[in-house]
């Protein structure tokens, strides 16, 4: 199977009063026809800015893409022009913002906005555009009767419907969604899932899901990458990631989880806060935080490793530093 998405070496910096944040550092990631990718990290970890640098949507200024490729369909987006990715993007490429509450437009009722999308990208009629519009909210699970109610006669996870309806109006190659559940209660966020992977299966769309939840990725995703300080740290398949997991990081990531089969009084956090991205530390990103951290941690940048398709960036795998008991 052909490679849909390929980021190879991605650079992304935003620029401030002298101040340099090295958001994204050297990101490679690729993803196949109908594939599910979950981006797991801390917040702040870089992986929104991510996902604006696929869609070229990063503010310039202060942001930047300094270097790498994103080649989509055997093109490279960074390549390409703003009229060609206008045309690109709610078509081929869609995007589910963070927070439904502020994605929709509060003075369009939600049939119109999304009409909009389908006028645009398929040179159809405005009343064409409007029964389709009915299509797809019957699609997402809202009566085509509220195409005319306007956002704020929605509650927060019919809003989210509306707006997955409208990232998959043009019936899109990839779907990129930025935690797409964050604003949601346990039972919606269920629903909204379950929904998002019915479409994504009839519609043969490969998603990328972008979250700090392992619980969700562990019901959607087919391979996962662990991003920690603008980098991905560890990746590979669902199993690989769940049942094998090597980079300290992921360690402390499934450590933090409650589990219901053991008897312990207390989680176990990762120690340390994300570090300062205008002050990265030398050397591996993760050290000050690590248990197996030793002097050469701090200066020596680890390489990837690879083993069938398992990833991890960590100079324990390297052989150069040894795997402590914790």
């Amino acid at each position: 199977m052909e490679k849909l998405l390929d980021i190879k070496e991605l650079s992304i910096i935003y620029e401030a009063d002298d101040e340099k944040v090295q958001a994204v550092n050297n990101l490679t990631i690729s993803l196949k026809e109908g594939e599910t990718l979950g981006l797991v990290g801390e917040t702040g970890a870089g992986k929104t800015t991510t996902a604006l640098g696929i869609m070229r949507l990063i503010p310039n200024p202060p942001g930047k893409i300094v270097s790498g490729e994103i080649n989509f369909q055997g093109k490279n987006l960074l390549a390409e022009s703003e009229e060609v990715l206008r045309m690109i993007r709610g078509n081929k490429i869609s995007m589910i913002f963070q927070d439904p509450m502020t994605s929709l437009n509060p003075v369009l009722t939600v049939g119109e906005q999304i009409a909009e999308v389908i006028e645009i990208h398929e040179n159809i009629s405005r009343v064409k555009a409007m029964e389709k519009a009915e299509e797809m909210l019957e699609l997402v699970g809202i009566p085509k009767t509220r195409v005319n109610d306007f956002p704020h006669q929605f509650s927060g996870g019919m809003k989210q419907r509306v707006v997955i309806a409208i990232a998959l109006a043009c019936n899109p190659k990839l779907l990129i969604a930025d935690e797409p559940t964050t604003a949601l209660d346990v039972t919606i966020q269920a629903q909204v899932l379950d929904l998002m992977n019915e479409l994504k299966n009839k519609f043969k769309t490969s998603m990328i899901l972008i979250t700090h939840d392992l619980g969700v990725v562990a019901q959607v995703c087919d391979k996962v990458a662990i991003m920690y300080a603008g980098e991905i740290v560890e990746s590979g398949s669902l199993e690989d990631i769940f049942e094998r997991p090597k980079h300290p990081y992921t360690h402390g990531l499934f450590g933090s989880i409650p589990n219901l089969e053991d008897d312990v009084q207390r989680l176990n956090p990762i120690k340390g806060l994300m570090p300062d991205p205008t002050n990265l530390p030398k050397g591996c990103k993760f050290h000050p935080r690590c248990p197996h951290s030793v002097e050469l941690c701090s200066k020596e940048i680890p390489k990837i490793t690879e083993e069938n398709g398992h990833r991890v960036s960590c100079l324990i795998y390297e052989g150069l530093v040894e795997k402590k008991d914790c």
